[in-house]
């Protein structure tokens, strides 16, 4: 275990996690078996833990897609915008 000077001393650390943040944490969740198991088979995870991840990641995406969605046609004095490429080129057949 790494010590730090005023640990040593007063037993208590000032900063314990120096190198970063822990973003994790224990939750108890109460999921049927058959929506995990099909869930997991449709995500391709190994883990209970991955499969709940990658469907919280799904929903916020979607979430998200929908508030872009909703914004659709909003701006009324929007212009359209500029194409940075001309016409595709043109294969000349030799």
């Amino acid at each position: 275990m790494f010590v730090r000077g005023d640990q040593a001393t007063t037993g208590w650390v000032k900063e314990p996690y120096a190198y970063g943040i822990i973003g994790c944490m224990k939750k108890t969740l109460h999921i049927d078996e058959p929506l995990l198991r099909e869930a997991k088979s449709a995500t391709g995870a190994k883990t209970d833990t991955d499969t709940v991840r990658l469907g919280l990641e799904a929903l916020i995406r979607r979430a998200a897609y929908e508030r872009l969605r909703a914004l659709r046609g909003s701006e009324p004095g929007a212009r359209g915008i500029r194409r940075r490429r001309s016409s595709p080129a043109r294969h000349s057949a030799a």
